[in-house]
């Protein structure tokens, strides 16, 4: 599988979002949003339901209130995850009437363990054709998802036995989407705090749109260059979309929005009500500039979060 740089060199890798989602994603392609706990890719999956995308595969391992979203809009038709859920404040909704009743229309659900879905991206990233693990043994996530299979170890066991071994497949989304702190014109990206699988998820796909809170100098990456987990040459295009990761955070930006955590679960309850929400929130809004300054400096007053500065580090050099 070919990477190819985005067009126009490095000054067309910086593109608005609307752009970005135009260019790169299609009607029944496979899109993976990472970010884990925070960074959460949410503006992206905004703008591709403003722009009315379908029949997506949507991966993703933590699915939360963004994938509960895009189900409502009528987005996606495939969901690939390790976990389902309101992030420890509730419940999804509208992915939850898809499951359990196929209302309004059935979800196919594509269920893994966190590590099998870390196993999937790093084949995807390293073009093999599947991945070992252990962690299914005893497990009865193989019963319910074919994909998940054994393979006989061409090594023998510690005791000289044959042993069977689960393995599960590559993942190679048609495109990523990540969300970050920084990243210069390039794409070289740098993320801190937690750092999920964005990079495996970045070199396990065929396309990569990496979104930030800002865009920084050639000499700040530099300044701190083992802050960079996702280089330049695997970004086909970089978004700068502040606060784009709420209701989740973006550690040393904003705080996480808790309240609307709790609240989601009341919202997406009711189908009348979420659908009312996204005419509100998304198609209501222009973009996700719109979206902040809707919400109110008053109310991103209320998330702000304190310094908290990481030292300098002497890398030395050669006298």
């Amino acid at each position: 599988m070919e990477r190819t740089a985005g067009a126009g060199g490095v000054a067309g890798k910086v593109m608005s979002m609307r752009e970005a989602v135009a260019a790169f994603v299609r009607d029944g392609d496979t899109v993976s949003l990472e970010g884990f706990t925070h960074l959460i890719p949410t503006a992206a999956g905004h703008e591709s339901i403003r722009q009315g995308r379908r029949d997506l595969t949507v991966v993703r391992m933590t699915a939360d209130i963004v994938v509960d979203q895009m189900l409502a809009a009528g987005c996606v038709t495939r969901l690939v995850s390790s976990f389902v859920g309101n992030s420890s404040a509730g419940s999804l909704g509208e992915l939850r009437r898809r499951v359990e009743h196929a209302d309004p229309e059935p979800l196919a659900f594509e269920e893994y363990s966190h590590y099998g879905m870390v196993c999937r991206y790093l084949a995807g990233a390293q073009r093999l054709p599947f991945h070992p693990l252990r962690s299914y043994a005893g497990s009865d996530l193989p019963s319910v998802n074919p994909g998940i299979r054994k393979v006989t170890s061409p090594y023998p066991a510690a005791d000289g036995s044959t042993e069977e071994i689960y393995v599960v497949p590559p993942v190679h989304p048609d495109v990523t989407f990540i969300h970050a702190q920084r990243a210069d014109r390039r794409g070289n990206t740098q993320i801190w705090g937690l750092t999920g699988v964005q990079a495996e998820a970045v070199y396990a796909a065929r396309k990569a749109v990496v979104v930030v809170e800002e865009l920084v100098t050639d000499e700040v990456v530099r300044a701190d260059p083992n802050r960079t987990l996702v280089p330049a040459h695997a970004v086909d295009a970089v978004v700068l979309c502040p606060r784009g990761a709420h209701p989740s955070f973006a550690q040393g930006y904003y705080d996480r929005d808790n309240a609307f955590y709790r609240a989601w679960s009341a919202i997406s309850r009711d189908p009348a009500r979420l659908r009312s929400w996204l005419e509100e929130w998304v198609y209501g809004t222009a973009d996700h500039a719109a979206y902040v300054a809707k919400l109110g400096e008053e109310f991103w007053a209320g998330l702000a979060v304190g310094e908290a500065p990481s030292g300098s580090v002497d890398y030395g050099r050669r006298l």
